[in-house]
């Protein structure tokens, strides 16, 4: 009689949130679990509720209704509140309060669900020894990929299989705008207005746009997919500041498009990460993703390869992320950070991105008269590079000075290729720095 009484108890018993940063991801959040609490209770065994939040200005409007939430200047506080059962973390960045308030919680056992890439990406190795010595699970499924399940998937959905390889189009503000260049024809700085002004990009959009955000989860899918945290300093990042309308329009002549990926896989020399601009062939299932969209590819040897797709960010979908990990905790499902039973340890270090290969696209803009392709074409050959083709346009006007060339590489080393690069951009007959993009097959 005591274990059911015990047992009902248990399962009317509400969990209890504290929000820290009431952001639009946070007023999404407690409207989702309004909305849906008869839908979370029944699946999640017990009631959700939200009891405190923390932000700075009281006054703003957010949209939903905060009365009778207890409200708590400074979010360091509200982890101390006796009635938070869990921490959503929502405000955001790799220091300051928002990793104050997580490893704070941590500390003093409480659970911790959050959002945020940077924080997991650097700090993950340290998160996950507080985690596990004080018995606090910390969840960060919405922290890649929005509404994508892109962490259950690596870390539970595969546990069974070794993964080789993962990453994807994890930027949806970089994948929108290589979609409307390709689609119009316009230049990169004109598409870059007109996604802020649709608010798909920042107002400072260089942790887009330079690849930090992609590496951010890329780090964070690496680490789950091999079990152990990665460091984030070590992996290879660029943007896609230098992409011309251009080389969206090469790209199509050649079969390809253009897609900012994020690819992590295990080498005999080591980890390989990077955050790149590649072309994929158009008819593979990478260059049908387009607009604001993620997709997230896993490669397992006994699965194979996968792929997920769905939107990356906005409210709805990351807090519906936010909430399948409340759920978690509120069944007592637990899981350590990284996936293995094991200190986490000194974070994985990535081997240097020139001891990979690949196949690579090079546009230059070159002098328009004999003996230029002889010239760039004797230093691949010096190099070790061979070539697969070539494709030359005209001159816009008969008095254009110098005209742009396409090269497509055989399958070779990135530091020989690097090294080619280095010594045609070197020659008189080459104007402006030479754009460099990897060919991925799949």
């Amino acid at each position: 009689m005591t274990s059911r009484t015990s047992s009902a108890v248990a399962h009317t018993t509400p969990l209890r949130l504290g929000i820290a940063g009431l952001g639009t991801v946070g007023a999404g959040v407690i409207q989702l679990l309004r909305a849906n609490a008869d839908l979370l209770r029944a699946r999640a065994g017990r009631p959700i509720e939200v009891v405190a939040v923390s932000a700075r200005d009281r006054t703003r409007d957010r949209g939903v209704d905060l009365a009778g939430l207890r409200w708590y200047e400074d979010a360091r506080e509200l982890v101390t509140d006796p009635d938070v059962d869990v921490v959503v973390e929502l405000i955001g960045g790799a220091e300051g309060t928002a990793r104050a308030v997580v490893e704070q919680a941590l500390a003093a056992g409480k659970p911790v669900v959050t959002a945020n890439k940077a924080l997991v990406a650097l700090h993950g190795s340290a998160l996950a020894q507080l985690s596990a010595a004080n018995q606090a699970p910390l969840l960060f499924e919405a922290a890649v990929a929005g509404g994508i399940p892109a962490i259950k998937t690596v870390r539970e959905g595969l546990a069974g299989d070794r993964l080789l390889r993962v990453g994807g189009i994890l930027n949806g503000t970089c994948n929108y705008i290589l979609t409307v260049m390709r689609e119009t024809g316009k230049d990169f700085a004109t598409v870059l207005k007109d996604a802020q002004d649709l608010g798909y990009a920042e107002a400072d959009p260089s942790t887009d746009i330079d690849g930090l955000d992609a590496a951010h989860k890329l780090t964070i899918l690496a680490g789950l997919a091999f079990g152990q945290p990665v460091a984030f300093d070590s992996v290879h990042v660029e943007g896609i500041r230098r992409i011309g309308a251009e080389d969206l329009a090469f790209a199509r002549a050649l079969g390809y498009r253009i897609r900012l990926l994020g690819l992590a896989h295990v080498t005999d020399a080591g980890l390989q990460a990077r955050v790149t601009p590649c072309l994929v062939p158009q008819n593979s299932p990478l260059a049908q993703v387009d607009g604001v969209f993620n997709a997230v590819v896993a490669e397992g040897e006994f699965v194979g390869r996968i792929m997920i797709e769905g939107r990356g960010a906005g409210a709805g979908p990351t807090a519906s992320a936010v909430t399948a990990d409340l759920i978690d905790i509120a069944r007592g499902h637990t899981i350590p950070v990284w996936g293995v039973q094991a200190d986490a340890g000194e974070p994985l270090r990535a081997a240097p991105v020139t001891l990979g290969h690949g196949a690579f696209y090079l546009r230059l803009l070159v002098e328009d008269r004999p003996g230029v392709i002889a010239d760039i074409t004797a230093v691949l050959r010096d190099c070790g590079v061979s070539l697969r083709s070539m494709l030359q346009h005209p001159a816009e006007t008969d008095s254009a000075p110098y005209v742009p060339l396409v090269l497509v590489t055989h399958q070779t080393s990135e530091a020989a290729m690097q090294d080619a690069v280095t010594q045609i951009d070197a020659l008189s007959v080459v104007t402006d720095t030479p754009v460099m993009i990897r060919i991925e097959t799949a």
